[in-house]
């Protein structure tokens, strides 16, 4: 599964498969919002990859794949009208992490232009079921799944609200139902 056409076309990524370079991008051409988009029920999250990401070989170090994917949860959620740090300042609850998976397929290297997918795969009323892969232009790169729980200040699990349970829901069935590149 490749980047829509369009994202690949309007980010600057080369058409080819395989590519491993990418033309450098300026804020004026960039049409990606920092916080990402969805469409056809996925959330679309660039990322820059820079030297501090990078081991001694100027790879990506495993991890960092992790943290990417981190972000564009937390954007993804934001960018769905989820409003964590007041759930969790109310007293409402948080998300935790239960299970993470990761597969690294191809390595990403200085200065790359990423973008991670993330869409949503099951929900229920206390977890949320995550997938989420990273791309540089038609190539993925690394592909998982997180599960996450919502859990009350003292770290019980309890429901996820029901209108961030309708909205999961929404999006599961905007990908489904949809016509999409």
């Amino acid at each position: 599964m490749s980047p829509p056409s369009d994202i690949v076309r309007l980010w600057g990524f080369p058409p080819r498969l395989g590519s491993t370079r990418v033309p450098a991008m300026s804020p004026e051409k960039d049409p990606l919002p920092v916080s990402g988009f969805f469409t056809c029920g996925e959330h679309l999250f660039p990322v820059r990859v820079y030297y501090e990401d990078t081991d001694l070989s100027g790879v990506v170090y495993h991890a960092n794949y992790l943290r990417y994917m981190e972000r564009a949860r937390s954007d993804m959620l934001r960018v769905a009208g989820i409003d964590q740090r007041a759930a969790h300042e109310d007293g409402t609850g948080t998300y935790a992490v239960a299970q993470v998976n990761i597969h690294y397929r191809a390595p990403a290297r200085l200065d790359d232009a990423l973008v991670v997918r993330s869409r949503i795969d099951a929900v229920s009323a206390v977890r949320c079921t995550i997938a989420q892969s990273v791309w540089r232009g038609e190539t993925l790169l690394s592909d998982g799944g997180v599960t996450v729980a919502f859990i009350d200040p003292a770290g019980r699990p309890r429901r996820q609200p029901a209108q961030w349970r309708e909205r999961f829901n929404q999006l599961r069935n905007s990908m489904e139902n949809l016509p999409c590149p």
